[in-house]
C-alpha cells in the first residue's frame, strides 16, 4: 500500500481520543509542574512537634501491609473471569455443547486457581499482633 486511507468512520474518533489523550497528558504534567513549584517544603518539622499534649512524635515508615494488594489483585482476578461468563451466559444457545464444554475448562481452570491461593493463605487474614 503506498498511501494511507482516511475513510474509515471511526478515524476521526481514534484522532480526537488520541488528541484527547495527549491534552490530558500535558495538563496533568503542568499541574505536576506548578504543584511542586507552589509546595511548601519545610512542613517535615512542623508535623513532628507536639501539639498540646501526648507522646513524642517518632517517625516510622508508612508501609501497607502487601495483604491489601494482594486481596484486591485476587478480587480484581476473579471479578474479571466472572465478567467473561456473561457474554457466554447470552450466547449459550447458538454456542452448543462447544461453548459448553469450554466454559466447564474455564470454572474448572478457575476453581483450579481458587483453591491453589486457598491452599498458600491468600484469602487468610493475617493479624498485625
Amino acid at each position: 500500500m503506498t498511501h494511507m486511507e482516511f475513510s474509515h468512520p471511526y478515524f476521526g474518533v481514534f484522532v480526537m481520543f488520541v488528541l484527547s489523550f495527549g491534552v490530558f497528558l500535558t495538563v496533568v504534567y503542568i499541574a505536576r509542574v506548578i504543584g511542586r513549584k507552589i509546595a511548601r517544603l519545610n512542613t517535615e518539622k512542623l508535623k513532628t512537634t507536639l501539639y498540646e499534649c501526648g507522646p513524642e512524635v517518632t517517625k516510622q515508615p508508612s508501609s501497607v501491609s502487601i495483604q491489601f494488594y494482594l486481596m484486591a489483585l485476587l478480587f480484581i482476578l476473579f471479578d474479571i473471569e466472572i465478567i467473561f461468563m456473561f457474554p457466554w451466559a447470552i450466547n449459550f444457545q447458538v454456542l452448543g455443547w462447544f461453548g459448553f464444554v469450554e466454559m466447564i475448562l474455564f470454572i474448572l481452570l478457575l476453581t483450579i486457581g481458587f483453591i491453589y491461593a486457598w491452599r498458600k493463605g491468600a484469602l487468610e487474614w493475617h493479624s498485625i499482633k
